[in-house]
């Protein structure tokens, strides 16, 4: 895994290249929505996206993760089905539903039966390398599903240079982010974990919780901010030192917001020693989350080494995936 999480500046590299190259057929239909479907570490690539882009869009677009897909799809929806594996069994049900529906759909994987559904039915894809667990190959996804909204005239392909900045800045980083990392995984050790955000930053939690899930089996939970402050602020009441917050602090959050992200570490830390504000550099919100989910990734990693488990073991989820197979 750490050579993994060591490679993912190369793969943001490698996934630009692949994204100069795809070409989309333009849909037949006025697109009035988009749905990213998939799931875990190929369907936070469509989160990430999504707030990405959703100043500049002037569409709608859903992060989906079911079987089932919500009633509005129809011919007038562009529906991008991103599974690494391309067997994702959720995933291909929706993909599946949209198509008989009249979607506009677009691929993203690595192969598999999205692969040859797209074949099959004269569909674009576009193919990503292999191999490797999802949530190492982020990097792929963010870049390939931000390439199919800049090439079908949605955004501004300055959304990919910032990308690439992303890259360069977390290269020149790269230091810093190590040093960062190995101060914060002995505070997340032995501790039930609060992951705190700006709303526009809540695919970078939710990144954050499912890479202390898998990598360093952390049971965690996330919330945004200003939503937390109508409920789980109140929650803190019953809060004590066996609870630790951590805060992404991106220093970019409107006034009331950032006023309210100050006062939330200040109540907080009235009801536990354990506050984290993690900080990150970029000019941009891409380059903010490219640092973020890097530093994050490392962190997770260096959780696995301090409490001695198997960043890679995922044995319950392949479990899973067996007995349904059976069902």
């Amino acid at each position: 895994m750490d050579k993994l999480i060591a490679a993912f500046p190369q793969n943001i590299t490698d996934a630009l290249q692949i994204a100069s190259e795809a070409k989309f057929r333009a849909p037949k239909n006025e697109i009035r929505n988009v749905v990213v479907c998939g799931m875990g570490g190929s369907g936070i690539g469509g989160k990430l996206v999504a707030q990405w882009i959703q100043d500049e869009l002037a569409i709608p677009v859903y992060s989906f993760q079911d079987y089932n897909i919500p009633n509005f799809i129809d011919k007038h929806s562009l529906v991008i089905g991103s599974s690494y594996s391309g067997n994702t069994e959720e995933t291909l049900t929706s993909v599946h539903q949209a198509f008989d529906k009249g979607a506009h759909i677009i691929g993203v994987c690595s192969g598999g039966e999205m692969a040859n559904f797209c074949q099959q039915n004269d569909l674009d894809y576009v193919l990503v390398p292999g191999g490797n667990p999802p949530r190492s190959a982020v990097a792929f996804s963010v870049v390939q599903i931000t390439n199919i909204f800049v090439k079908l005239g949605f955004i501004s392909a300055d959304r990919m240079q910032e990308i690439e900045s992303g890259r360069q800045l977390i290269v020149a980083e790269e230091e810093n982010i190590q040093n960062a990392a190995k101060d914060l995984a002995p505070f997340l050790k032995d501790k039930m974990l609060a992951i705190y955000s700006a709303a526009k930053y809540e695919a970078v939690a939710v990144r954050a919780r499912q890479q202390f899930n898998e990598n360093g089996k952390l049971l965690c939970w996330h919330h945004v901010i200003p939503e937390m402050n109508h409920n789980e602020l109140v929650g803190w009441g019953g809060g004590d030192d066996r609870y630790a917050a951590l805060f992404l602090d991106t220093e970019d959050l409107i006034p009331r917001n950032q006023r309210r992200f100050d006062f939330s570490v200040e109540i907080i830390s009235k009801q536990t020693k354990n506050v984290y504000l993690l900080k990150t550099k970029g000019k941009t919100v891409i380059e903010r989350s490219l640092y973020l989910i890097h530093l994050v990734d490392w962190a997770s990693w260096h959780l696995s080494t301090l409490k001695q488990v198997d960043a890679m073991d995922i044995k319950v989820i392949d479990y899973l995936k067996d007995e349904l197979s059976k069902f």
